[in-house]
């Protein structure tokens, strides 16, 4: 399972097969907790919001009311065009819906925002799959304005045992059918080094994922 990586169309055939799957894929996650999962982190979204990867929009119908301003930065144009349908859907059954939103086609590691633009950065699925999270995570540091936060759902390695080596062991294979997804990512570990307070950050299981289960969810602060 992975979200859209936050880097470069890698070949527009298989963009466009990921695109019109990507749903169905989560359909079962999503009825079994996944979607109240994105219900209680979107929660906390204020202000003017980025979102990093969106795909194919389905954090849009958790967002809370009352946000005033919505980017959306989405490298991949299948994944483009699906977003920018769900978009139109959702403001023809509520047109207050949403605040204003643009879609912009652009990489994680160079999010074309100024300094301070965002009061809320969201990723889902997200960091498992871009090429530098480093650089992403700096990218969203530069973006926050002061007292903003990221909040993040994303699947990572396990703590040990059985489910982490079986991680390691899928995650060759893994990458080059899920548009570079790690199975193994040690999100938590990126966070701090990248300079984040994730005490608001908690252990979790996306359910129904199997071996791509154990996750983390909430939200990091970045440290002054």
């Amino acid at each position: 399972m992975a979200g859209t990586e936050v880097a470069t169309d890698r070949g527009r055939g298989w963009d466009r097969v990921v695109a019109a799957v990507y749903d169905r894929v989560l359909a079962g996650a999503e009825r079994a907790g996944l979607a109240a999962d994105r219900t209680a982190l979107l929660a906390g979204a204020s202000g003017r919001v980025v979102e990093l990867g969106p795909g194919t929009g389905a954090n849009l119908a958790h967002l809370p009311r009352g946000l005033t301003a919505l980017t959306l930065v989405e490298p991949s144009s299948a994944m483009r065009a699906r977003l920018r349908a769900r978009l139109a859907t959702l403001r023809a059954g509520d047109p207050e819906r949403l605040p204003p939103a643009e879609v912009v086609a652009a990489d994680g590691a160079a999010i074309p925002v100024p300094d301070g633009a965002a009061d809320t950065v969201v990723v889902t699925l997200v960091l498992c799959s871009v090429p530098d999270p480093a650089a992403v995570l700096a990218e969203v540091r530069r973006v926050l304005a002061p007292g903003g936060r990221l909040l993040l759902l994303e699947h990572v390695v396990a703590a040990g045992g059985r489910t982490r080596r079986l991680q390691r062991w899928l995650t060759p294979a893994w990458r080059r059918v899920a548009q570079g997804c790690h199975l193994d990512r040690d999100t938590r570990s990126a966070l701090v080094a990248a300079g984040f307070d994730v005490t608001g950050v908690s252990d979790h299981r996306i359910p129904g994922a199997g071996p791509i289960g154990p996750a983390l969810i909430g939200s990091a602060r970045p440290v002054s």
